[in-house]
């Protein structure tokens, strides 16, 4: 199949904007969320300084770290690029209007949601990274990307044709659903434990990287213990596929999305027992960000899958 400017902008904005949480993963490991202390300029510059000489007056020189000023920056600079990305997609999708509404109205969508984003970033910068925005920028993110990857699906849906069982559809679609549902739980959960760390992060006397997470009460407990639903579901999905012979993109995709249900268990070991390595943090963000996408785009599959009897 020859994808059109539509397709091939569309498929690329998706991956674009997984690589725009990597590099958020980036920020947060770092610590660089106020890298830049304001916004949209950077100590009150379009172009931020490289030295303590080039800060501008009336901003505190203990505010800035040239490497999370420039992580920050970078960060934003992508967002620029995401932002143009998601408009072109929405002035390509209009030749879709009236052949496939919904890819239009799912690209206008994309495009609110990308200028309320930019708007949320600011107010979580001016608000010193305030408990509750952080989880609330993480969620408009993934809203974000999965209805880009709806528009992109309903444009180039010939591509993921299957046959399938009824019944196996119905199943697989009803424990994908479930899976999602507790995906999307266990993000918030994890955005809520980051927020806590930061919280020890800023006092007074930072206790040792490796006591962080045993520091937090309640909210990581709960994260830890949810993680045990995601596996039975994984597992679930498992056994169903291995009982009905699943093949195809079926099992390419059910595979791929048990396979990361697992990933982000082990890397969530390893947070909790190697002091929280920076690298599996970033890991960590994306990994859930991939997981949303891949369940999402299973379900996108198995609704369009047409029906075979397994005769």
């Amino acid at each position: 199949m020859k994808l059109n400017a539509f397709q091939k902008t569309a498929i690329t904005t998706v991956a674009a904007t997984l690589f725009l949480i990597l590099v958020g993963g980036l920020v947060r490991a770092a610590g660089a969320g106020l890298g830049c202390p304001d916004w949209p300029k950077c100590f009150g510059m379009w172009i931020p300084p490289t030295t303590l000489a080039d800060l501008p007056a009336g901003f505190d020189e203990s505010q800035f770290n040239v490497w999370k000023t420039w992580i920050e920056y970078v960060n934003r600079l992508v967002g620029v690029v995401i932002g143009l990305l998601i408009t072109a997609t929405c002035v390509l999708s209009i030749r879709y209007r009236k052949e496939k509404p919904t890819v239009f109205y799912s690209s206008v969508a994309a495009f609110v949601l990308v200028l309320f984003q930019g708007w949320l970033g600011g107010v979580v910068v001016k608000t010193g990274l305030h408990a509750g925005m952080i989880t609330a920028h993480m969620l408009v993110a993934m809203v974000i990307v999965t209805v880009l990857l709806y528009a992109t699906f309903e444009a180039t849906s010939d591509l993921f044709k299957i046959r399938i069982e009824e019944s196996f559809r119905k199943k697989m679609i009803w424990t994908f659903w479930v899976l999602f549902g507790l995906t999307i739980i266990q993000l918030v959960l994890g955005t809520q434990v980051r927020e806590a760390i930061d919280v020890i992060k800023n006092t007074p006397f930072v206790p040792p990287r490796g006591t962080w997470l045993e520091n937090i009460k309640g909210i990581f407990p709960i994260h830890r213990s949810f993680s045990w639903l995601l596996v039975i579901a994984a597992g679930w999905v498992f056994y169903l596929m291995r009982k009905e012979n699943a093949e195809g993109w079926v099992k390419t995709l059910g595979d791929l999305n048990v396979a990361l249900v697992f990933v982000q268990v082990f890397i969530g070991i390893g947070l909790n027992y190697l002091a929280m390595p920076r690298v599996l943090q970033v890991l960590h963000i994306v990994g859930v960000a991939v997981m949303v996408c891949t369940q999402f785009l299973m379900i996108l599959i198995l609704r369009r899958g047409a029906v075979t009897n397994n005769d």
